[in-house]
């Protein structure tokens, strides 16, 4: 599969992901970097945890 078909098969997933963890900033205050941390470490493959890692930064400066 090309690094295309993969981000198109995978995009609404990421970015379904990266505002689940946004919406646990709030709860989690000064802990959430550590907890995202560790929840991005956990995706797999690491192709999709760095479209998560895009994702979030995206959605975080909207």
């Amino acid at each position: 599969m090309s690094r295309s078909q993969f981000h198109q098969q995978h995009a609404a997933r990421a970015e379904a992901e990266a505002r689940r963890l946004l919406d646990e900033r709030a709860s989690l205050g000064a802990r959430w970097l550590d907890w995202v941390a560790a929840e991005l470490y956990r995706l797999s493959p690491p192709e999709y945890a760095a479209m998560v890692r895009r994702e979030l930064q995206r959605l975080n400066d909207q």
